[in-house]
């Protein structure tokens, strides 16, 4: 077991690693200087030269990526060009909680009705309530999520006056007008995972429902409610988590666009921003926080799968 956890460690730091390395190369290619940002318009070569090496920006690559790294790994993530803001408090403390928020309400969205409506399709298959969900579940994996996010707007936002359009109050200093606020942007991010839950479940179900297991289950005279929630979803969860493991990642993915679309200030409002502005340090972070995010969900779910299959526990 000690070996095992040790070679998840290390891979776990080698993936990060090289996420860090192409991050940080593909930053610097992309056009832009952050020194003329900064000075504006009109500056002399010699401003530019004296703040570029203050920046450390006059350094070869790999001793730009040397010197972050090593402050990196000690807490020290800089300072934003723009705000003169600590990038750690930044990142961390205001934009990283509110990502998770954000990831957090609309995965539970996508189980609570993703979840039923793939268990009503496998167990009406080849009836319209299959149709139904299928048709949904296709729809809502296909519609793009930025304009999906700016039909609710118009709509509960705009037309309805249901939900605000402007302003943002964190749920954890106030619950209620947290999720307020949090509701259209979690219904715009759990459209496409709610239809490949819905998918998922569906399939999974359908092949259970077909093993000799239950049908011996069902011919003991088990309530059809026990057949499904007991003995079937037991085997549907595996691919179920499986799924939704490989998604977590997609879901701090699909929020960039979805907190532009909506103004919230998390994770992908702060790249998108620090992006425009060439802050090298403040994307890396961002990007860092994401890769680190997706390996722990990835490890969490190798352990539960243990819990789940006892075929896969250590005798």
């Amino acid at each position: 077991m000690f070996r095992s956890a040790a070679g998840k460690g290390l891979q776990t730091l080698l993936v990060l690693l090289i996420v860090s390395i192409a991050s940080f190369w593909f930053l610097k290619l992309a056009p832009g200087d952050p020194v003329t940002l900064l000075l504006g318009s009109e500056y002399s070569p010699q401003a530019h030269a004296r703040l570029t090496r203050e920046l450390g920006l006059d350094q070869p690559v790999w001793t730009q990526y040397g010197l972050w790294l090593s402050r990196f790994v000690q807490g020290d993530w800089g300072k934003s060009f723009i705000t003169r803001d600590d990038i750690f408090t930044q990142a961390v403390f205001q934009a990283l909680p509110v990502t998770l928020a954000l990831a957090a309400l609309s995965l539970a969205l996508a189980l609570l009705v993703g979840v039923p409506a793939g268990v009503l399709a496998a167990l009406r298959k080849g009836r319209w309530p299959d149709y139904f969900v299928s048709s949904l579940s296709v729809l809502g994996s296909a519609f793009p999520s930025f304009y999906l996010g700016i039909v609710l707007i118009w709509v509960f936002g705009v037309a309805l006056g249901w939900f605000p359009t402007m302003g943002f109050v964190r749920p954890w200093e106030d619950l209620v007008g947290g999720l307020h606020h949090l509701a259209l942007p979690a219904i715009t991010l759990a459209c496409y995972y709610t239809g490949l839950i819905a998918i998922t479940t569906r399939a999974s179900l359908i092949e259970v429902m077909n093993q000799p297991f239950i049908k011996a289950v069902r011919a003991r005279g088990e309530p059809m409610s026990r057949v499904v929630g007991v003995h079937a979803m037991r085997n549907v969860l595996m691919p179920l988590v499986t799924v939704i493991g490989l998604q977590l990642g997609g879901l701090l993915r699909g929020a960039v666009m979805t907190e532009v679309v909506f103004a919230v200030p998390g994770l992908g409002s702060m790249i998108t921003t620090a992006v425009l502005n060439r802050e090298y340090g403040v994307v890396q972070a961002g990007i860092m926080l994401t890769a680190l995010f997706f390996v722990l969900v990835n490890l969490l779910v190798d352990q539960l799968y243990t819990l789940l299959d006892p075929r896969l526990r250590r005798r």
